[in-house]
């Protein structure tokens, strides 16, 4: 499929799909059943695309691949242009991959508007890998930012009591941070002349102007991420969000700040990126030591899982700002994993709240007597998101100690002291609801899970073990970029002093 723009398909599949189900008539069991097969087929046909991307990505290359180029404003040397490297590659396969996940795990738990639901996950798929493939600043942030559309909708009208507030909340926090970065945007296109990512890359900013560039792309992606403080969006969002909103939210749109990062900050804006690291750091050991204290207060499953994510995005943060290659490369395999992981652990909330709806940890407790497969499937993902060797969540987070081990040593033991605290919430949430005696009469009748439930989690589980005990084919596809972005940084911070306050002032 050489000659094929596969990025482009791969992107706007799943909105030709949203467009059929649009005009999909009829009775509404019969709708919402043709509505639930073509958003089901159109997602695993666009992951199998995917796969085609990733088995014809070359290794060993930093180069964007499966690069197109069409002209689209000319006279403003804008254009549509897509591709991927090591870093977004993995994205775009995560991103094809819950997909269809959160379809069937919405199969029989979305009962209303169930053809605007599945309309709704197909463009957020769109929006999702679209955002990853832009090489344009233009592209880009319409993506970026269209993300929001349908992720607002499935939290406002599917998502629970609260879920208007929920939503507005998510809305206005990430936008808010956004419009700062278009005018950054804005800057930088005046200044070189053009919207192309790559060509910015190699521009050079002037160093006074990086600072507040670096601040305004700050203002979007910490945000995103995120990190403490604006982190106060995010449980909202997950406990009020329906389950596959949760799966996706978490799985996807967590990374897209941290992605921001490895493609804007550090390769655009380097001698701010090591002005600001020493803020990154505090802001990143705060989120992890603070938000894992906070989730060991938690008596709600989401609650306590969402702050487990800002946790384990502390530790993205500062692998990528150490910026040597095992830093960077464990900040990229911890999203991946997290990715994986924090998706199949709102999933497994989802399977006992869809039975007892209720998401109250102490409304539970024995479930491992009637049911067995879900209690190995929690304990899996429970295992993975503390880091156990032999899952996922261990490579990734052992790679960021080691890089932050090369440039601080406090912020590599206190990088280090989540691990154990995220010891101690996830076992204290698997001993509440999977062990102890059976007494409560309505969980007795909980039935384990269904086949359709098993087939939603086997691929993860698959992910989880397979990536924990053999990382090689991950490491080696982000290999030569990270590799490729931490010497340019490195040979943009050699060519002058470093920034300080006092070259800021006054400013030039």
């Amino acid at each position: 499929m050489g000659g094929w723009p596969l990025l482009s398909l791969v992107t706007f599949l799943p909105l030709l799909g949203a467009g059929f189900i649009l005009f999909i008539r009829g009775e509404p069991d019969i709708v919402a059943r043709n509505a639930r097969y073509v958003a089901l087929w159109t997602s695993l046909i666009t992951f199998a695309l995917s796969l085609f991307v990733w088995f014809g990505f070359e290794r060993g290359t930093a180069e964007f691949q499966f690069v197109e180029k069409v002209e689209w404003l000319p006279e403003f040397n804008i254009g549509y242009h897509m591709g991927v490297d090591g870093i977004s590659m993995p994205f775009v396969l995560l991103s094809t991959l819950l997909t269809p996940l959160c379809v069937l795990a919405s199969w029989d738990a979305v009962k209303t508007r169930v053809k605007e639901y599945m309309i709704a996950f197909l463009v957020l798929e769109t929006m999702m890998v679209g955002m990853f493939c832009a090489l344009d600043f233009i592209v880009f942030y319409i993506f970026f930012e269209a993300v929001l559309i349908p992720m607002f909708l499935i939290i406002g009208i599917w998502g629970g009591q609260r879920r208007v507030y929920a939503a507005f909340k998510f809305f206005l926090y990430t936008l808010a941070g956004s419009l700062l970065m278009m005018l950054a945007m804005l800057t930088m296109y005046f200044t070189a002349g053009t919207a192309d990512i790559p060509t910015l890359m190699a521009h050079g900013f002037p160093r006074e102007m990086q600072i507040w560039l670096w601040l305004a792309f700050f203002a979007s992606f910490a945000v995103k991420v995120p990190m403490w403080p604006v982190h106060t969006w995010l449980p909202d969002a997950h406990v009020e969000a329906p389950t596959a909103g949760s799966v996706i939210l978490a799985g996807v749109l967590l990374k897209m700040g941290a992605y921001g990062f490895l493609r804007f900050s550090l390769p655009m804006l380097p001698e701010a990126s090591a002005f600001f690291t020493p803020l990154v750091f505090t802001l990143s050991v705060v989120a992890i030591v603070y938000t894992s204290l906070v989730a060991l207060a938690q008596q709600d499953m989401k609650k306590l899982i969402a702050y487990s994510s800002v946790a384990h995005m502390g530790f993205v943060t500062v692998g990528i700002f150490t910026v040597n290659e095992q830093g960077v490369q464990g900040a990229i395999f911890q999203m991946l994993s997290h990715g994986v992981v924090s998706a199949a652990l709102f999933l497994c909330v989802g399977v006992v709240y869809d039975r007892l709806h209720t998401r109250e940890i102490s409304r539970y407790g024995g479930l491992a007597d009637n049911m067995p497969s879900y209690a190995l499937v929690f304990m899996i993902f429970m295992l993975a998101s503390v880091g156990l060797p032999g899952t996922s969540g261990f490579i990734g987070e052992f790679l960021v100690i080691v890089g932050a081990f090369q440039v601080d040593t406090w912020v590599a033991l206190l990088t280090a002291s989540g691990m154990v605290l995220g010891a101690a919430y996830m076992l204290w949430l698997y001993r509440s609801v999977i062990f102890g005696a059976l007494t409560k009469k309505d969980l007795l009748k909980l039935p384990d899970m269904t086949w359709r439930e098993k087939a939603v989690f086997a691929p993860l589980v698959a992910a989880a073990i397979f990536f924990g005990i053999y990382p090689l084919p991950l490491l080696e596809v982000m290999d030569a970029s990270v590799a490729n972005l931490v010497e340019n940084y490195q040979v943009a911070l050699a060519r002058g002093e470093p920034l300080s306050l006092a070259s800021l002032w006054p400013l030039k």
